[in-house]
């Protein structure tokens, strides 16, 4: 192996040794044989490729360094062959999809690889044999024989067509553009001597003969179409046409058989004259039992007589029209009753034009013959297919007739039958079905005997224009001959007809084709509950259905959950949902089915209720009636027990304005009260009497009794704090220091502060009567107004002092009188002032007990002054009341004190 240095030194050697006539150089190295072969597909095949002197002398070369190739693809190295020092070979099979070129290529050096030489392969097959040779001799004018050429070879192929009678050769035909059929000209072959054909094909790889044909060229003829002359109608033959035509081959030549073929013009069925009608020679041919009016297309071909050769081609269609004659039936004929009505009914009577098959001819018009009971009633002729007449309520037999130039159509009758009759048997076991794109009705006849036909109405709407047709006794099955349209429902009903009338009606309903519904049902709601909804929706309008609504499917999902569907069926308006969540919107659409599939309806919301109907009532009118109870009760509380609660809610609180306190002093008169005003009439007060200490001394006093007065001192003390102050003092008299531990340094207030006053309101001693003369004493109590000072007009006049433990009015009042004073031994005053008596309460007697030290007190105040008064040996004097006075000075006036409150059935003492 040379160094990379060497290698390029040696190629640029190469090059420009071989750049003056490179082509030769490399021609002269090497060559393949054998050159361009025509292979065999699917062949074994070696090529050589010998190198020259010259190669192997500058190159350096031998047959170990060829690499054979095909194209761009390198031949595996296990199919080569070195044969010696200069020659390599190798050796494949032909494939169909070879690749040309076919190369062989040296390594110089063992490093560069140059291509020495390369041949092109021709890849391709032998030819088949021929087979099916025929040829047609047309109408003696020349011939063409056509064979099968067998598979592709892909080679150039050649056939060649040879023909020979006797010992005499013909020219070849050779194939031009084509290579299965050839054509001799009619000068080149003979009629009434046999003659042997056959076939040659030839390409690079050999060479194929087909059979011979061997053959009389009379025998191969194939004539051509006979032409149609003319067609004869007579009116003498209504049912037949006569058709003359043109031989295509002479007498001499051939005789010639005929196949005849006619058919109604628009039609597509053919019919076809028997053979053996036309099996001989002839020029003309009459068609019989032919449709009267009726134009027919007639054509016709032809063949050799003895049946060799071939049949020539349908000749040109030829029409006609049979002559007319009166038409073979009567118009199919019905009727439509209006209600009786002003003694007559209205009868529409209505046929059909005759089928052209039947009218044999133009029809002119229709006679319209009406009888009643076997007389004569009405005959009209007309060119309308229906007409309107009154009859009366009896029975009428109607008959129309259909007439053309060549006469009248037998009758079709109908029976108008009596109002009010019976109808007769209907039919049964009505069934539709599709059948060839057409709508099919099949029904079972009624077991009665004297059926004349059946009567088929059908519409689109029962207020659209109502079709019909009439068919025999014999049928049972029938397809609506009409405009039917796809998605449309069509309403059938069947009548019997019987000579003496028809049968009662059936119906069925029908689609010829069926699809999806146009829209879907809408939902809307009825009622929504909390748990439940009544959805409701209308019928589908039977123009949108577009056939037989089998189901609907109801579809339901809440805002925050799953699509949920129920099926329902398909006559239900109304569906109620259950088990729905409270307080919820829902999404519902409805989908309708037919047999074709389904269609949604749009889409509609609702939301359930928070609360069923009824809860909310079961918990207001619970509340409510609670509410109630509690107020009424409330109420009773109030007002049976209106006096606690105003006592520890709103106390009286005394008005000053209304105050009377000013008729206390000497300067103002005796307030008088009338009859009318004066609360307690003379003599039913009890006097009052104030008590006046006119001086003690207070060593007549113990300290154990000075101690017992304390506890009135500081309540007194306390009382003066909440009493109101209203200005003034009783009977005028000068301020007074009350009895506290505050005497000197409230010395200096005025009656504007307090309002002093106090009262003894005694009753007689031992049933003595009390002075008449009654006074006030001036009083430092704190006690605010009492409830009968502020409402002196309230009181009834001439009320009467409850004895025991009744209740007494507390309205009280006080008459003023400073002058008139009673002395009781000892300095005591007693004013009287009448004023109500009231029982001493339990608390009352308690707090007289705090400070008496002497008796309880146990009964009311209609106690002696003895009572009220005890002087003790020592000479103090203990007072049993709930005031006493304490160190009266001489010069000053008497003192009394008198309880703050007044309370109901007694005073509340201080």
């Amino acid at each position: 192996m040379l160094s990379g240095w060497s290698w390029i030194i040696y190629a640029l050697s190469i090059a420009l040794s071989t750049c003056s006539d490179e082509d030769e150089l490399l021609k002269a190295c090497a060559y393949i044989t054998p050159e361009s072969p025509v292979l065999s597909i699917g062949s074994r095949f070696t090529a050589f490729c010998t190198l020259n002197k010259t190669c192997i002398d500058i190159f350096k070369q031998n047959a170990s360094y060829i690499v054979w190739k095909t194209k761009s693809t390198e031949i595996p190295k296990e199919q080569y062959t070195v044969i010696n020092r200069t020659t390599s070979s190798v050796t494949f099979n032909v494939p169909s999809s070879f690749e040309n070129p076919l190369t062989c290529s040296s390594l110089i050096y063992g490093q560069l690889e140059q291509t020495l030489h390369g041949i092109f392969l021709t890849v391709g097959l032998p030819p088949d044999k021929p087979k099916n040779l025929t040829c047609i001799v047309y109408n003696q004018d020349y011939m063409t024989c056509t064979w099968n050429p067998g598979r592709p070879t892909f080679l150039q192929t050649n056939f060649t067509l040879k023909h020979q009678w006797s010992t005499v050769e013909h020219p070849d035909c050779i194939p031009v553009g084509v290579n299965n059929s050839c054509t001799i000209s009619a000068s080149d072959f003979q009629f009434f001597v046999n003659t042997e054909f056959w076939v040659e094909a030839v390409n690079a790889l050999g060479r194929n003969r087909s059979d011979s044909l061997i053959e009389d060229p009379v025998k191969l003829v194939k004539p051509n179409p006979p032409f149609i002359d003319k067609v004869i109608s007579t009116d003498e033959l209504p049912s037949a046409l006569k058709v003359v035509w043109k031989n295509p081959l002479a007498t001499v030549v051939m005789k010639l058989k005929y196949n005849i073929r006619y058919r109604v013009s628009g039609t597509m069925n053919w019919a076809q004259v028997p053979d053996e009608d036309t099996a001989t020679h002839r020029e003309s041919f009459t068609l019989q039992d032919l449709k009267p009016y009726t134009e027919y297309a007639i054509s016709l071909r032809c063949k050799n007589e003895d049946d060799s050769g071939y049949w020539s081609d349908w000749s040109k269609e030829k029409t006609a029209v049979t002559p007319e004659t009166k038409p073979i039936k009567g118009p199919d004929l019905w009727r439509k009753i209006d209600d009786y009505s002003r003694g007559s009914r209205r009868v529409l009577l209505k046929w059909k034009k005759l089928e052209h098959s039947n009218a044999n001819g133009f029809i002119l018009g229709y006679t319209v013959n009406i009888t009643r009971k076997i007389q004569p009633f009405l005959t009209i002729n007309t060119t309308d297919t229906n007409y309107t007449v009154n009859l009366s309520k009896d029975a009428y037999t109607v008959k129309v007739m259909a007439y053309n130039k060549a006469g009248a159509s037998p009758a079709s009758i109908l029976t108008i039958p009596v109002l009010n009759f019976k109808e007769l048997p209907a039919v049964t076991n009505i069934t539709t079905f599709v059948k060839d794109k057409q709508l099919w009705i099949e029904w079972t006849a009624p077991k009665m005997p004297n059926i004349k036909g059946y009567i088929i109405e059908w519409c689109t709407k029962c207020n659209s224009v109502t079709e019909w047709q009439q068919e025999s006794n014999s049928t049972h099955r029938t397809f609506l001959r009409g405009d039917i349209k796809p998605l449309k429902r069509y309403w059938i009903s069947i009548y019997p007809l019987y000579n003496y009338g028809h049968g009662s009606v059936q119906y069925i309903e029908a689609y010829l084709k069926q699809g999806s519904p146009t829209a879907g049902p809408t939902v809307s709601t009825k009622k929504v509950g909390k748990n439940e909804a009544v959805l409701t929706w209308n019928q589908i309008p039977v123009d949108d259905q577009n056939g037989f609504i089998r189901n609907y499917t109801l579809f339901y999902k809440p805002s925050n959950g799953n699509k949920s569907s129920v099926t329902l069926d398909e006559s239900l308006t109304e569906y109620t949902l259950t088990s729905l969540s409270g307080n919820t919107q829902y999404m519902v659409h409805m989908r309708a089915y037919t047999d074709s599939g389904g269609t949604d309806g749009p889409d509609f919301t609702f939301t359930t209720l928070k609360f069923a109907n009824g809860e909310i009532e079961a918990i207001v009118i619970p509340t409510c009636l609670a509410f109630l109870f509690a107020t009424t009760l409330g109420f009773l509380v109030c007002f049976y027990k209106r006096d606690l609660i105003k006592k520890y809610i709103w106390p009286n609180v005394p008005d000053p304005s209304k105050s009377n306190i000013a008729q206390w002093s000497p300067q103002t008169p005796t307030r008088n009260f009338n009859s009318k005003n004066q609360p307690y009439p003379e003599g039913s007060f009890p006097s009052v009497s104030v008590v006046e200490i006119t001086e003690v001394d207070k060593k007549s006093f113990s300290e154990q009794d000075i101690k017992s007065l304390d506890p009135l001192k500081k309540e007194k003390s306390t009382s003066e704090g909440h009493s109101s102050g209203i200005g003034g003092s009783s009977c005028m008299s000068s301020p007074r220091q009350s009895v506290s531990d505050s005497d000197e340094s409230e010395s200096a207030q005025t009656t504007s502060s307090t309002v002093q006053y106090s009262t003894v309101v005694p009753s007689g001693y031992r049933d003595q009567q009390p002075p008449a003369t009654r006074s006030f004493a001036r009083s430092e109590s704190t006690q605010p107004l009492l409830d009968s000072e502020e409402r002196l007009e309230e009181s009834p006049a001439g009320d009467s002092i409850p004895g025991g433990d009744s209740a007494v009015q507390s309205n009280q009042y006080f008459k003023q009188n400073c002058t008139s004073t009673e002395t009781i031994a000892g300095g005591l005053h007693v004013e009287h002032p009448r004023q109500d008596l009231y029982p001493i309460q339990e608390e009352d007697r308690f707090r007289l007990n705090q400070f008496s030290g002497v008796w309880p007190v146990e009964n009311q105040l209609d106690v002696s002054k003895r009572d009220i008064l005890h002087t003790s040996p020592e000479g103090h004097v203990d007072i049993k009341l709930e005031t006493t006075m304490l160190n009266a000075a001489p010069n000053e006036e008497p003192k009394c004190y008198l309880p703050q409150t007044v309370k109901r059935g007694g005073y509340m003492p201080q």
